[in-house]
């Protein structure tokens, strides 16, 4: 078993726990560690002794989303009104924003089930991560959204298919937050829990899963997820990806450009105040009340 610097794996109960491990930064996605979690997703897929996966998030939150720090560089040294960073060319900035939607699929597509463990923030890249669970229970302190979608950014089909065409607008038009029992009633979860029952509550559903012959297990998984691709999602989702570039590279100045400065100039904390100023008092979650 390799040695991972960003996230932990810990076989328990029949199953395997992959833990985001990055707390001091509320396990903020960056590459090293998405490559890790895939390496460790095949990794237990391999391993016969594990029947299920309990995918989770360490400290007080699942993940708030992909690093500001690691990926705001590409922001930097802009040039308008055409939004393209200096040192990159057109070519470069597609491939860049060309989201890889097979690594996203690559959790839908196990063989053995994938259960989300959700507690406090699920934002941005860590609600997709939520989302493509294949069961997902949430502590009662779990808030999901897509807030990037406010600076220029595309949202999921996923959220089309889990909570309908007109939940998932409601919330992915704006990057609105939404808490546990929300997402339980738009259908984006399957149970909520209290927060100190969350992964009892994961293992029992992956000791249920373990008297299951293995065969089974794998073969009503792919009765859904198969029938699912052929109904259309893996084709929805290769939209989803390509239209992402239009969403991060078609900016207006007006709007991006103020963004881009503060976070330059003041840092991170003063872009996410004046990208999402304007938007609270949040519908739910502990922003719902002006401060």
């Amino acid at each position: 078993m390799p040695e991972y610097q960003e996230i932990l794996y810990e076989k328990q109960r029949g199953g395997v726990l992959i833990t985001l491990n990055r707390p001091e930064a509320l396990n903020a996605i960056t590459r090293s560690m998405l490559k890790e979690m895939h390496h460790a997703l095949a990794e237990a897929e391999a391993d016969p002794e594990v029947r299920a996966i309990v995918l989770t998030g360490a400290g007080r939150a699942f993940s708030s989303g992909f690093d500001q720090r690691t990926t705001s560089g590409r922001r930097r040294d802009m040039q308008w009104p055409y939004g393209m960073p200096t040192d990159m060319s057109t070519a470069d900035l597609l491939n860049y924003w060309r989201v890889d939607d097979a690594k996203l699929m690559h959790i839908f597509e196990l063989t053995k089930p994938v259960i989300g463990a959700i507690r406090g923030w699920a934002m941005g890249g860590g609600c997709w991560l939520a989302l493509f669970t294949h069961i997902t229970i949430a502590a009662d302190d779990a808030v999901f959204a897509q807030p990037e979608v406010r600076h220029g950014s595309n949202t999921s089909f996923m959220w089309t298919l889990l909570a309908g065409f007109k939940n998932a607008l409601r919330y992915s038009l704006v990057g609105d937050h939404i808490d546990a029992q929300e997402a339980l009633r738009i259908g984006l979860i399957n149970k909520v829990v209290p927060a100190g029952q969350l992964l009892e509550e994961c293992f029992s559903i992956v000791e249920r899963i373990a008297h299951v012959p293995p065969e089974t297990v794998k073969i009503n998984l792919a009765i859904s997820t198969m029938g699912l691709q052929m109904m259309g999602l893996r084709d929805a989702l290769l939209l989803d990806s390509e239209l992402s570039v239009a969403a991060h590279m078609m900016l207006r100045e007006e709007f991006r450009r103020p963004l881009d400065e503060a976070r330059a100039s003041q840092g991170t904390k003063a872009y996410l105040q004046l990208r999402d100023g304007p938007f609270q008092p949040e519908p739910f979650g502990p922003r719902s009340k002006k401060q």
